[in-house]
This record gives structure tokens, C-alpha cells and sequence, in this order.
């Protein structure tokens, strides 16, 4: 993160880390660099920048890499062409044949799935743990544990993990501590500054906002971790395109905006959700008895836009609910500015079924988008009824 920006308030950062106005034409925007080669001023005689090939870098992509640093209080950022593209090069660079990973019993799907399917023919093995519980953490750490992976909150029942407390427990376990901060995002908690070694990113989610684009992120402060997560990408080419970094960029501007209105919103379909009568559960980590209410208050600026809830009568009653809706968008993904609804065991949890992960029947994800609050209620509303 460069030192002139390090002074700037979150909102100031968003607007300009890694985007002063363009050099030779003063463009205040940060122009869409489509060009895939870089002329050279004889051979390896790179010009200013040090381009040469859109894969390696690309002057787009570096002002959304600067300013996602800057965002989550890292030296580097680094973009991806998709969340699963970040995960694979975190996970592939951290760990070797006969390595063993710790994640969480309540995990998005797709990582699940590229440690089950995946990385488990490569010989890394994994464990599933509820990592709120630093005990059972810790119980599980082996000789050959080299990553512990969290999500908080967590997709799609909104657990809460103490990001220090696991800081700890990697410490002593020679292990590093990857945070997917993809519901939080930067305005909401900063796992770096909490003492995780990497941030990840589905920059499709909130970060772009708009669900116009798909990208990932992993940002960290370590060099050789850096260096190695570059390196896998170049040559694997997990690489975004300058247009789809442009529109991360653009989208980032607004976050902090966004991302209290996602909250003001939440908060209010919170609010109808529990004295529901067909409502059993609602998941949400703002509510006073939330097990992790406490550290979500300490670590996290508000309790984002992200709510499931169950609801009685078993699955079908649930995809009944989700059928029913209007202004909520029956889809996955999340983190747009319009609202969508899901049931994450027939949906994006599908991956889990029949494992420890797997997500009750009786479950719902809604991410909340910035619509008018009393027209997103009265939807639910109409939907359970």
C-alpha cells in the first residue's frame, strides 16, 4: 500500500488508491488498457511500468490491484478471473502433496469442493471443523497442517469466527491463516490488521456490486507469499481482463455506500423475519442472541447484507418461499445492488450434500440489495404467506 494513501479515510482510498489521473491524457477514470502486448524499446527493454504481455500484467488491472491493497491494509493485491481462480492459487501455492488444511464446517460449496474433488487427488488432505471453537481448532492441527481457512461470516448460516483467536492457533501451528472476506468486504473488517497472512476475494460479490463481472482477489502483506501467488497465476493465466478489472474498480468506488445501505436493509428484514410465525431460525450475526454476536461486534463495523433464515415445513416448504418472491431475485451469487434469493442446499451448496458441510433443507440465503426496505419486506412477506 503506497504511504501517501495510507492516511486516507476508507471512502477517500476507494476513490483513488492506485488511480491517479491518467498520465498522458489526464483521464480521471482509469482507462481500459484492451491491448493483450506491450511494445518494447529493443529486446527486454520494457518501458515505464514494465509491461510486456497482458497475462504477466496489465496497467487496468494494476490500479484495481493497488487500490484492493490499500482497501484491506496490505503491501499486495493481487486479481483473478474468478473467486474459485483465487482459491486455487492460494491453496495450490500453500501447500504440497501430504499437507493438510483446516476449514470450516460451514463453507462455501465451491472451496469444499476443490479441496474434496480437487485437491484431494493431488494428496492434501483436508478437515472440517466449526472454527468458532478455537479448542476443537487447535484439536484438529497436525504436523502437517498448513492452512487453516475461514470464512466469517460464513455462507450461507452467517457463522462467526474470531479472526485473532485463529491468528493464534495458525501461529502456533506453523500454519497460515487465509480469510475469505468476501460478505464482510474491506469497509466491514480488516482480517490483515487482525492478524491473518491472506484475504480473499470473490470481487464478483460486493466489491463489483453490480453483478456485471466475475472476479477474485488475495491480498496479503507477506512478500514470498506474494510472489508465490503471482507466480502460479502467470503461469497458470487465472488472470482477469482489463474491462472486467475496469468494472471491479468502478464498482469499488461506491462500496462503503453500498455497503451501509446493505446493512440498513438487512436489519430491517431481520426485524420482520423474527416475529414471523413460519420463520424458525434466522441467521444473522447482528441479532443479540447470535453465538457470535460478541466478536462480530468487535471485529466488524456493521453486520452486512447477508441473511438466511429456515423456515418450518422441511425443503419444500423452502423452495416454495423462494419461488414465490418478486422483487428478490430467485438466482445465485450475491453482493448486488438488487436483491436475490436462494436455497442454498439445492443451489450453491449442492457440492456439499451428503457431507459434514451439508446446508439443512430448511434453510434460505437472501443477500439484500438496496431497493426500498419496506418493499423487500412487505416481498418476503407475501412470499412466506
Amino acid at each position: 500500500m503506497a504511504d501517501d494513501t495510507s492516511r486516507w479515510g476508507f471512502e477517500t482510498r476507494a476513490i483513488h488508491a492506485g488511480q491517479e489521473p491518467d498520465p498522458r491524457t489526464g483521464s480521471v477514470i482509469v482507462p481500459i488498457y484492451a491491448t493483450s502486448t506491450f511494445a518494447q524499446d529493443g529486446v527486454g527493454g520494457l518501458r515505464d511500468g514494465g509491461y510486456e504481455y497482458s497475462r504477466s500484467a496489465n496497467p487496468t488491472r494494476t490500479a484495481l490491484e493497488q487500490a484492493l491493497a490499500s482497501l484491506e491494509g496490505g503491501r499486495h493485491g493481487l486479481a483473478f478471473a474468478s473467486g474459485m481462480a483465487a482459491a486455487d492459487v492460494a491453496l495450490r501455492s500453500l501447500t504440497r502433496p501430504g499437507d493438510h488444511v483446516i476449514l470450516g464446517n460451514d463453507a462455501y460449496g465451491g472451496t469444499f469442493r476443490l479441496l474434496d474433488k480437487v485437491l484431494k487427488l493431488w494428496g492434501v488432505e483436508h478437515t472440517a471443523v466449526d472454527l468458532a471453537d478455537l479448542a476443537a481448532t487447535r484439536a484438529a492441527v497436525r504436523p502437517t497442517t498448513r492452512v487453516i481457512w475461514a470464512e466469517t461470516p460464513t455462507n450461507p448460516l452467517l457463522g462467526i469466527t474470531d479472526i485473532a483467536g485463529l491468528a493464534t492457533v495458525a501461529a502456533e501451528a506453523g500454519a497460515k491463516l487465509v480469510i475469505d472476506n468476501t460478505f464482510a468486504t474491506p469497509y466491514l473488517q480488516s482480517p490483515l490488521g487482525l492478524g491473518a497472512d491472506v484475504v480473499l476475494h470473490s470481487t464478483t460479490k460486493y466489491l463489483g456490486g453490480h453483478s456485471d463481472v466475475v472476479g477474485g482477489a488475495l491480498i496479503t502483506s507477506d512478500d514470498e507469499l506474494n510472489d508465490a501467488f503471482a507466480f502460479l497465476r502467470n503461469a497458470s493465466g487465472a488472470v482477469p481482463g482489463p474491462f472486467d478489472s475496469w468494472l471491479v474498480l468502478r464498482g469499488a468506488k461506491t462500496l462503503a455506500l453500498r455497503m451501509e445501505r446493505h446493512s440498513d436493509n438487512a436489519e430491517r428484514v431481520v426485524e420482520a423475519l423474527t416475529t414471523h410465525p413460519r420463520v424458525t431460525r434466522v441467521y444473522y450475526p447482528g441479532l443479540p442472541d447470535h453465538p457470535g454476536h460478541e466478536i462480530a461486534a468487535k471485529q466488524m463495523r456493521r453486520f452486512g447484507g447477508m441473511v438466511s433464515f429456515a423456515v418450518d415445513g422441511g425443503e419444500q416448504a423452502a423452495l416454495d418461499v423462494v419461488s414465490r418472491t418478486k422483487l428478490f431475485t430467485l438466482a445465485e451469487s450475491l453482493g448486488g445492488i438488487e436483491s436475490l434469493i436462494e436455497h442454498p442446499g439445492k443451489m450453491t451448496h449442492a457440492s456439499a450434500a451428503g457431507s459434514p458441510l451439508q446446508v439443512p433443507p430448511d434453510v434460505i440465503r437472501a443477500s439484500v440489495g438496496i431497493e426500498d426496505p419496506t418493499d423487500l419486506v412487505q416481498d418476503l412477506l407475501q412470499a412466506l404467506d
